[in-house]
């Protein structure tokens, strides 16, 4: 998640400014020192558009840089171009709304969702609200874990055609982040969420990413995502018709988190399909 212990692979908006440079080309005077002498035909100014050259070396031709028209079709392989950051995002996203997240006090006492102001580190601008669209492809690839030392996990995803996340504040005031996708086909999902499930588990432990797990049933997993040098997660994953919900919760016991995992499954479950 690109949020809490989703990602980190996140991209920001940039602020451009231009300069004008003048270029004064062929200035007339009157002086007869700069009049053509007679009979000489005088040759044109040069042009004051600049010449792109077509080859390299005189050999190579130089390629446009074109960017694919065609939608994402795999969520294993990061956006051309990141998601952008030029405008706050929309609450919502598609069918998607804050009704598909639990409410704070049906995750904890003491949670509180969390209206996050986003900011160039965070590569968004916030929307004075708990809950935010993401772009489906940036936001199931930032999902994947990355940075593990066990054996790499190969093989296209398909990408949600929705993704919203929601953020909270543990009882704690740790941060946490649920992610929901939302995929065209129940078929769909299943296929994401066994991709993403799988590499869990095969991230195994010693790189900048260490991870746990705690359970797993068919349609539910927790683990616990610990990056090197940084805070740790309780991660679960679940799995409900054509959506597939990633909760990340930080905590600085997160190994002793798997029964509150385990109350929290159901819960998930019976709001983040609703149409």
């Amino acid at each position: 998640m690109t949020g809490v212990g989703l990602g980190g692979r996140a991209g920001a908006g940039v602020a451009v400014a231009g300069a004008l440079a003048v270029v004064l080309v062929g200035c007339s005077s009157n002086s007869a020192a700069q009049q053509p002498a007679p009979g000489v035909v005088p040759r044109s100014a040069p042009s004051a558009s600049p010449v792109i050259p077509s080859t390299v070396g005189g050999t190579v031709p130089v390629p446009p840089a074109t960017m694919s028209t065609a939608k994402p079709t795999d969520a294993a392989v990061p956006p051309e171009v990141p998601e952008q950051a030029t405008a706050p995002p929309p609450a919502n996203a598609g069918p998607l709304t804050a009704r598909n997240l639990p409410t704070p006090e049906k995750l904890g006492a003491g949670w509180k969702t969390y209206s996050d102001p986003g900011g160039a580190e965070a590569g968004f601008i916030g929307n004075n609200t708990w809950t935010r669209r993401r772009d489906p492809h940036q936001a199931s690839y930032e999902a994947l874990p990355s940075g593990c030392a066990g054996r790499p996990v190969t093989g296209s995803l398909p990408v949600p055609a929705y993704a919203l996340s929601g953020s909270y504040r543990t009882a704690d005031a740790q941060p946490a982040t649920a992610l929901l996708l939302r995929f065209t086909t129940p078929a769909k999902a299943q296929a994401y969420y066994t991709g993403y499930t799988t590499r869990m588990k095969s991230c195994g432990t010693g790189g900048d990413l260490s991870v746990q797990q705690l359970w797993t049933t068919p349609t539910a997993a927790a683990a616990v995502r610990a990056y090197t040098g940084a805070e740790s997660y309780v991660d679960l994953s679940v799995l409900q018709g054509s959506t597939v919900a990633l909760l990340a919760a930080t905590s600085t016991q997160p190994d002793k988190q798997s029964d509150w995992a385990h109350t929290i499954a159901p819960t998930l479950e019976e709001v983040i399909d609703r149409s």
